[in-house]
């Protein structure tokens, strides 16, 4: 992502967080833009090593807090399989996640099908379960990788 995209999901982020009334602290910011820079998802031990050179007193519970507070705005989903975080491009409103995850590259493409979770929603409905929220990984190849 170029540094001209990442200031404005940055700026827009600021923007939310103020509607909201959360705050993007200095460290939550930077973290957020580390995201924005990576191709595809970080650890969360990676991420620290890589916010260190902007705030290098920065410890476990100052990244897991940053990625919990990212979470929560809806700016970062969690790869679980990897245990590992991406930033969403579109977080300005609430959607189901369905990532599609590369193994040989690592990249991960998020795409949104409302076909898919309407399915997922109605086969729950029917069993009396009311879904929350949905995450999806799908792991396969990418066009560049096959």
């Amino acid at each position: 992502m170029n540094t001209q995209e990442t200031q404005r999901l940055i700026n827009k982020a600021e923007k939310l967080c103020e509607q909201r009334g959360a705050r993007l602290t200095p460290a939550r910011r930077e973290v957020f833009e580390i995201l924005a820079g990576q191709a595809g998802a970080i650890g969360a031990y990676d991420l620290l090593d890589k916010l260190k050179a902007a705030v290098p007193n920065a410890k476990p519970p100052t990244i897991y807090r940053a990625l919990d507070f990212l979470q929560e705005q809806g700016f970062v989903h969690k790869i679980t399989s990897s245990n590992s975080y991406v930033l969403c491009t579109h977080f300005d409103h609430q959607h189901p996640v369905q990532m599609l995850i590369c193994e040989q590259c690592g990249s991960v493409q998020e795409i949104q099908s409302d076909g898919v979770y309407d399915a997922l929603r109605k086969q729950a409905e029917g069993q009396g379960f009311k879904v929350a929220s949905q995450s999806i990984e799908a792991h396969g190849l990418c066009k560049a990788c096959m």
